[in-house]
Parts: C-alpha cells; structure tokens; sequence
C-alpha cells in the first residue's frame, strides 16, 4: 500500500509538470489598416497576472529566433510578445530584402511608434498580465527600435538592446525616457562601431538617462544568434555568434529584467 501511494504520488506530480508548460501561439492585431502577425508566450504554471516583455525582431523580420527568446522569456515567468514591425509576418531571406523592409519602417517615424504601441496594447490587455509591469527587448533593428521608443517616452520600465544600432536622430531628451536602459554589443562590430558607442553614451549622459552599456571583447555583429555563422557563409555578412557574449548578455537581461519588473 506504501509503495502504490508513493508510485500514484509520483505519478500525480509528473503529470501536473508535463501540463505546466510553456503555451505560444500565434496572435493577429492590427495597426492603421495592417494586419500584424505575433507570437505570445507565457509558462501556465504561474497564476495571476505577471509582468510582460515585448521582444522586436532583427531585421530578418518576425521569425522563429523572436518567438524562440519569447518563449524563454515565458520560461522565466514573463508574458512575452514577439512583435511584428513589418506586417502579415513578413520575412526576409536574402539581406537586401532584409534592409529594405527594415529602412522602410526605420524611415517612417509614425508607422514604427503605431505599430509598437499596436503591440503594447495587445499585451496590456492580456488578462494574465500586470500592465504597471511592462519591458521591451530587441536584436539587431529591433534594439534599435526599442531604444527610440525609449527615447519617444513610451511608458516601458526597462528596454535592453542587443546588437542594436545606437545613432538617432531625435536625440533623448531631459526627463523624457522613462525606462531604464541596456545596452549589450560587440567590440569588433563593424555595423555598431567604438564612435557610435561613445555618441551613446554621451547622449544617455546628457539626458541623465539609468543606463548601461556592456561591450564584449572578440564580438561580432548578431552575437547572440546561432545562425550568425551561417548567415556569415552565405551571404558574406561580418556577422558571427559568440556563445559567451550570449550567455552573459542574456543572465544580465534576466537580472535587469527581474530589477526593473519586480
């Protein structure tokens, strides 16, 4: 009789964790007439309303390394949305594709803060999530995206940006951003380069902004994405995944998150 109450125990238990587990499904929403194509991501272990991470795609578009860091974000116990800035889930396969759709909506001022604010409204009005609790992460175009929008006021505690181009041309101003912000890129990134990083830096500086940059030795452009290396062969890009730079940038954006969303 022991033994069968400690085998039905076992058995209980690993059927409640093989049904906690991490739910993603692809959302639809729309901004100004365009239909958007995320991906929302949370652990159904966790109950009750928690805090929610927005995460912006590379300039590749919304694909599967955007919905994968969604769903690690959800494993932390994040609601977490890959976002779609381009529109019906649109993708890239080749780099000037890639460039062009992400200069088309880098260009267009309007269209970029609609279309994250489509997204931070989606996720806000999640039952399971706590509005008051709300950051934002992007790679490569979408960490530049993220920091504009911090730059433009949006009401974020916190973005992190991860490759991310660091110019602007709207500058931030005094008291403007209210997020706290990171900044995680390479050395020897070709796209990001030491000027730009200064040129941060002094304009964080200046708008008395909480801010931090970590720049890692030997890192490449898109460090933090296993398929860099392949990206590098095929299309001659001086983009390369540095597993070390991922590792840490990644175990200091959950101790910023757990910071800034707490």
């Amino acid at each position: 009789m022991k033994n069968l109450f400690f085998s039905l125990t076992l058995f209980l238990l690993g059927t409640s964790a093989a049904l906690a587990a991490v739910q993603g499904k692809e959302i639809a929403y729309t901004a100004d007439g365009t239909t958007l194509k995320g991906w929302i991501a949370y652990d159904d272990a966790f109950k009750g309303k928690r805090a929610a991470v927005l995460v912006v795609h590379e300039w590749w578009g919304h694909n599967a390394y955007a919905r994968k860091r969604a769903n690690m974000l959800a494993e932390l116990g994040y609601v977490a949305l890959a976002v779609d800035m381009y529109g019906d889930g649109k993708q890239a396969n080749h780099p000037d594709d890639a460039g062009k759709f992400a200069a088309e909506v880098s260009r267009n001022k309007p269209l970029t803060k609609a279309r994250f604010e489509a997204a931070m409204k989606l996720l806000h009005d999640q039952l399971n999530v706590d509005g008051n609790r709300m950051a934002a992460i992007g790679y490569c175009f979408g960490g530049s995206v993220v920091l504009n929008m911090a730059r433009a006021g949006e009401d974020l505690k916190g973005v992190a940006s991860f490759h991310g181009g660091l110019n602007t041309d709207a500058p931030a101003q005094v008291g403007r951003i209210k997020a706290q912000v990171r900044v995680f890129t390479g050395a020897d990134d070709r796209m990001i380069p030491p000027v730009q990083i200064d040129g941060f830096r002094q304009e964080m500086d200046k708008a008395g902004v909480n801010y931090k940059v970590v720049v890692y030795p030997g890192a490449m452009h898109s460090f933090t994405n296993p398929e860099a290396d392949e990206f590098a062969k095929q299309f001659n890009m001086p983009v390369a995944y540095n597993a070390a730079a991922d590792k840490d940038s990644w175990m200091q954006l959950q101790a910023f998150l757990a910071e800034v969303l707490k």
